[in-house]
C-alpha cells in the first residue's frame, strides 16, 4: 500500500509551508542525490521553535535569513530541537543556537556522537577505520579515497554549542499550545528522537519514518561489532504500537502522509527479506562489498559506498547474532561470511 499523500502541493525548495495551525514545512535543499530536507517551524510562545536545520552551507544560512524575516516575522528562535545528529539535521544547529543564543536540545546519545564526530574533522583517518573498511573488501585506492574523505561530518556541521538540554524518551515538550512526546528510535542512529503530538495526531518521524525510501541503517568503525538491524527493526516495531494508524506523518524527506502503520510494516518486510535472500546467497562464502547485489539489486555508486558497506554489514551482524551466520578472517585480515 502507497502512503497517503496529505497534500497534493509541497513548498518549493528553500520555501515554507503551514501544515497545520502555527506549524511550517521548510523544505531546505542538499547538494547530495537526496536533494532535500523538511524542517519543521513550531510556534512557540512568542516566538519558533525549530525541528532540524539543515547542513551548514552560506545556501542554508541564507535560506534560514531569509525565512527569519518572512514567514517568522522576525520573531525569535526559542528552541532548536534536532532529532538526531546527521548533518541535515545537526548542521545548523550551532550557528542557529549561538544567532538567537538559545538551547539546543537533543537526546544524550546523539549530542554526544556528534560532538565526537565534529571534533574528528582536519584529524588523519584512524587505522581502526582503515582495518573495518579493509576487512570488509575495500581496495587499496579505495581506502586512499576514504583517508582523503575523512571528517566530512565536521565539514558541513557548524561548531555545537558546549552544553545542550537534553531529551528523554516519553518527555512531554511543551511548545505553544501543544505538548508532544518524544519517541525514541534506535538503529539509523543511537536514540533518534521522534515528536509525537496526541493533540493535533501528527508525529514529527525524522528519518524513523519515511515515505517511499527506507533510512541507512549501518554499522560504522567507532562501533565495529554493533548490531543495529536489530535495533531498527524492534524500535520500528515499538513506535508503531505508539502511534495511531491515521497519524499524519511530518517525514524528513518526502511529503507528509498518513499510513504510518502500512509503512512501518513494509519497511520491516523489506529489511526480513533481504536478510532471507542474504542468508541464501552466504551458501558461497563472500565479503561484505561483494552482498551489495543481494541487497541493493542495484550497482553501488562510488560516492555511496561507505554507506553501502555500514548497511551491508549491519544485515551481516543480524545474521550472525541469530545464529544463521558466520565471519572467518583470511590471511589479510578480510572478513568472509557464510552460512553458519
Amino acid at each position: 500500500m502507497k502512503p497517503e499523500y496529505a497534500f497534493d502541493a509541497k513548498p518549493e525548495t528553500g520555501n515554507t509551508m503551514s501544515v497545520a495551525d502555527g506549524i511550517h514545512w521548510l523544505r531546505m535543499p542538499l547538494p547530495f542525490d537526496l536533494d532535500h530536507i523538511n524542517l519543521w517551524l513550531l510556534e512557540d510562545d512568542g516566538g519558533w521553535a525549530i525541528v532540524d536545520t539543515g547542513i551548514c552551507t552560506d545556501t542554508s544560512k541564507d535560506i534560514w535569513r531569509s525565512t527569519f524575516s518572512g514567514t517568522m516575522a522576525n520573531r525569535p528562535v526559542t528552541h532548536v530541537i534536532a532529532t538526531h545528529l546527521h548533518p541535515d539535521h545537526l548542521g545548523c544547529a550551532g550557528w542557529l543556537t549561538r544567532h538567537f543564543d538559545v538551547d539546543l536540545w537533543m537526546t544524550r546519545e546523539e549530542y554526544m556522537l556528534g560532538r565526537l564526530l565534529v571534533a574528528d574533522t582536519g584529524k588523519p583517518a584512524p587505522e581502526e577505520a582503515i582495518r573495518f573498511y579493509a576487512a570488509a573488501g575495500f581496495s587499496d585506492e579505495q581506502l586512499q579515497q576514504y583517508r582523503d574523505r575523512f571528517g566530512f561530518f565536521g565539514r558541513v556541521v557548524s561548531r555545537l554549542p558546549e552544553s545542550y538540554v537534553r531529551i528523554h524518551e516519553n518527555d512531554r515538550l511543551a511548545l505553544g499550545d501543544l505538548a508532544w512526546r518524544v519517541l525514541i528510535g534506535r538503529g539509523h542512529s543511537p536514540e533518534h528522537a521522534c515528536l509525537y503530538c496526541e493533540e493535533r495526531n501528527l508525529l514529527i518521524s525524522g528519518d524513523q519514518v519515511l515515505p517511499t525510501i527506507s533510512a541507512n541503517v549501518s554499522v560504522w568503525p567507532t562501533e565495529p561489532a554493533a548490531n543495529p538491524m536489530k535495533h531498527w527493526l524492534e524500535s520500528l516495531t515499538a513506535l508503531r504500537e505508539q502511534i495511531p494508524a491515521d497519524v499524519l506523518v511530518l517525514p524528513a524527506h518526502g511529503k507528509p502522509f498518513r499510513g504510518a502503520h502500512e509503512r512501518i510494516d513494509a519497511i520491516i518486510a523489506e529489511h526480513v527479506q533481504r536478510l532471507e535472500s542474504l542468508h541464501e546467497y552466504l551458501a558461497t562464502p563472500s565479503r561484505a562489498v561483494d552482498t551489495f547485489d543481494v541487497i541493493y539489486r542495484r550497482r553501488v555508486p562510488d560516492g555511496h559506498r561507505m554507506m553501502a558497506t555500514g548497511e551491508a554489514i549491519a544485515h551481516l551482524h543480524f545474521l550472525i547474532a541469530n545464529g544463521d551466520a558466520v565471519a572467518e578472517p583470511d590471511a589479510h585480515g578480510v572478513h568472509w561470511f557464510r552460512q553458519a
